[in-house]
């Protein structure tokens, strides 16, 4: 007699959309405002004035291509 092996099904369990939607667009502003800061320069569109932020991400700007000097 030949026993055979029983696999478990493995079942994945579904999100709807509606309930994603809300962190999608959460973490894409997010992603948005990281994004702006990182690239914010001295110019007319930097939110604080002076070089406060262009010195935290420093670093950061030079890593992802962005010209600071």
């Amino acid at each position: 007699m030949a026993q055979t092996a029983v696999t478990p099904e493995i079942e994945f369990p579904t999100i709807p959309l509606s309930d994603l939607g809300p962190w999608a667009t959460f973490f894409g502003l997010f992603a948005a405002i990281v994004v702006f800061f990182i690239s914010a320069d001295q110019g007319a569109i930097s939110i604080p004035a002076g070089t406060m932020i262009h010195e935290w991400v420093h670093d950061a700007r030079h890593l992802l291509g962005y010209p600071c000097h």
